[in-house]
């Protein structure tokens, strides 16, 4: 059982949960144009969620991110279809890409892919699955504070 009541673990994990949420989302939206994207950022945001619930256990994280996660993994895989069936409406193959330029308030000209859609659809089943696993397999070990 993990013992919640370090305040080293739960003062660093508040510093770094926070750079791994901001890290995560940067590799999230440069991932269609460099490595990284959906995949790796879903991964870095469940790390930040695991760490999260060893500082501060279920109860506390659960009051902030009132998640139920298998309900992401669906909701993911949707997105993800979605954008890879949503070419053929204009005659495209199979996750064919296409992107406009908007103007934005703060960052100006932008430019919006749909593989943002997929990648996104990507990041919320990484999320989904992996936080999935992580909680299961510490319900079956019986570690209250995590499950």
């Amino acid at each position: 059982m993990i013992k919640t009541n370090d305040l080293i673990l739960r003062t660093a994990t508040t510093l770094i949960a926070f750079i791994l949420f901001a890290f995560s989302i940067y590799l999230f939206f440069a991932g269609h144009n460099k490595p990284g994207g959906g995949f790796i950022g879903g991964l870095m945001t469940s790390t930040a969620i695991v760490l999260m619930y060893m500082a501060y256990g279920m109860k506390a994280v659960s009051k902030i991110i009132p998640i139920n996660f298998r309900v992401v993994i669906p909701v993911g895989l949707l997105i993800a279809v979605a954008t890879g069936v949503g070419s053929f409406l204009f005659g495209q193959p199979f996750l064919s890409q296409t992107f406009a330029y908007f103007q934005l308030p703060i960052l100006g000209k932008t430019e919006l892919a749909t593989a943002l859609l997929f990648d996104l659809g990507v990041y919320l089943t990484v999320i989904g699955v992996t936080m999935t696993i992580i909680l299961t397999i510490a319900q079956d070990h019986g570690d209250e504070e995590l499950s």
